[in-house]
């Protein structure tokens, strides 16, 4: 089988994950939960999923498994992530989220969480071990699938409830928003959300075939197709999210999307936070654009996590987190608009959506005068798909055998001035631009992302990046 745990959560084929694998992760995670004293006989387990074709069979053999395991299923339908965490949290339950989150319908996952939240990689590895200990001893669980009792409703009023009063009445009034809503299981909530603070939402490009979003490297194909909506609709924005929506989109009156970093930069200042956990991969400028202390973790959420959760040990009151995809993350409560915000430690997409609509209603700008004003590098990133997890090891392994093999690479580029090896590898040239090369977590892709001093060099270096690893890639296949 693939199916391993990547940057959040597990991740495999559909087919692979379809049928007694689903059942034994189910399982593992029930057996996990009940010897770590996390959960007793009886007690509640959320489920929910996204739109991609085989979520709803994982999720039914799920609840099977949960409930021969001795754990009560309540299907929460298809609910956005951070909806399903929330609504754990306020019930002390723990729950799991089938979904593939941004990658294509041919694969899926399964994202899992605590009564306290989502889990760690310590977790990660104890449920490992525990399918991994079933399977050596030939036990093979039960896949009968099952009904659950539906909690969809609860859960979605729990989070809805969240967010009212967050911005002040009428907030919005006067703006056009279009809503891409693809296969996003936020395209309703969106709608809702913001037309409670008076936006006139525009519904755009509902699916009902599962569509792949990826908020940190949105294709050429989306973004002229926003660019084309804002034209045709007069918007003054575009807000979307991923899959299971808890990455964030937003797009800028041009139908030109925001960085996602940018979106969580601008929602810890909303927040008035005093210490933000965030991946290397975020933007370099963040240390110098706000007034919080910022502490750099590996990519994936549960290292932010970990670092939210060192930071409010040290003391900090006001902690957030985000993910160079938006996705951001409370550590604490937090205060906006006099409002109090509970923590909620999992991606969500609708705070930073409000948080950067909020800031131009402030301002009285259009989103597109927002990014400039925060002069922070131009930055860019994008993946080669279909890329073998073989292929990505091995390119890693060579440009971390030495400063010559590195140097050799990246010659057609520049000369390397300075490396991370934090997660991937992030380099900075003799010039001051950087380039970090990086395998995905939890699909057949490689990554690379880049900063430079405009825009155009920031494109110009991806393309040049992404075109070193498609080379080097076809020499070791000749």
């Amino acid at each position: 089988m693939s199916l391993k745990f990547g940057t959040s959560g597990l991740r495999g084929l559909s087919t692979e994950l379809e049928g007694p694998p689903a059942a034994l992760y189910a399982t593992a995670f029930a057996r996990y939960l009940l010897e770590a004293g996390l959960a007793k006989a009886g007690d509640t387990v959320l489920i929910g999923r996204d739109f991609r074709p085989s979520s709803p069979a994982i999720a039914a053999i799920a609840a099977g498994a949960l409930r021969r395991a001795g754990l009560a299923p309540l299907d929460c339908g298809t609910v956005p992530t951070p909806a399903l965490a929330l609504f754990g949290l306020k019930k002390g339950a723990a729950s799991l989220m089938v979904t593939g989150s941004h990658i294509p319908a041919d694969r899926n996952g399964i994202k899992f969480y605590r009564p306290d939240g989502e889990i760690g990689k310590d977790d990660e590895a104890a449920i490992t071990q525990m399918a991994a200990a079933m399977s050596s001893a030939g036990e093979v669980p039960d896949a009968e699938p099952a009904v659950a009792p539906d909690g969809s409703a609860d859960a979605e009023t729990l989070f809805l409830k969240r967010y009212d009063g967050l911005l002040a009445s009428g907030a919005l009034d006067g703006k056009r928003i279009g809503i891409y809503q693809h296969s996003t299981v936020a395209r309703d909530l969106f709608v809702t959300v913001l037309s409670a603070f008076g936006a006139d939402c525009v519904p755009l490009g509902r699916s009902q075939e599962f569509i792949p979003v990826d908020t940190e490297a949105v294709s050429p194909d989306t973004i002229e197709m926003l660019q084309r909506w804002s034209s045709e609709h007069a918007l003054d924005a575009i807000v979307s999210a991923d899959g299971d929506g808890d990455r964030p989109l937003v797009a800028d009156e041009t139908g030109t999307p925001l960085r996602g970093d940018l979106l969580g930069l601008i929602t810890a200042n909303f927040l008035g936070a005093d210490v933000v956990a965030t991946p290397v991969t975020s933007n370099s400028g963040i240390e110098a654009s706000g007034t919080f202390e910022v502490r750099r973790t590996r990519v994936g959420s549960p290292f932010v996590i970990a670092a939210m959760d060192e930071a409010v040990a040290a003391g900090a009151k006001a902690v957030v987190g985000f993910e160079a995809n938006g996705g951001t993350l409370t550590g604490t409560t937090c205060t906006a608009n006099g409002r109090t915000l509970s923590a909620l430690p999992t991606r969500d997409s609708f705070l930073p959506a409000l948080a950067v609509l909020a800031l131009a209603v402030e301002r009285d700008q259009p989103l597109s005068a927002i990014a400039p004003d925060f002069g922070l590098p131009a930055a860019a990133a994008d993946r080669l798909e279909n890329f073998p997890v073989e292929t990505s090891a091995a390119l890693m392994a060579e440009l971390r055998s030495g400063p010559q093999a590195l140097a050799a690479f990246l010659a057609p580029l520049g000369t390397p001035a300075m490396t991370s090896d934090i997660d991937g590898l992030r380099v900075t040239l003799e010039d001051g631009r950087i380039i970090h090369f990086r395998p995905s977590g939890n699909a057949p892709e490689m990554r690379c992302y880049v900063e430079a001093g405009d825009e155009r060099a920031a494109q110009s270096l991806l393309e040049d990046g992404l075109d070193l690893i498609r080379q080097w890639a076809a020499g070791r296949r000749a």
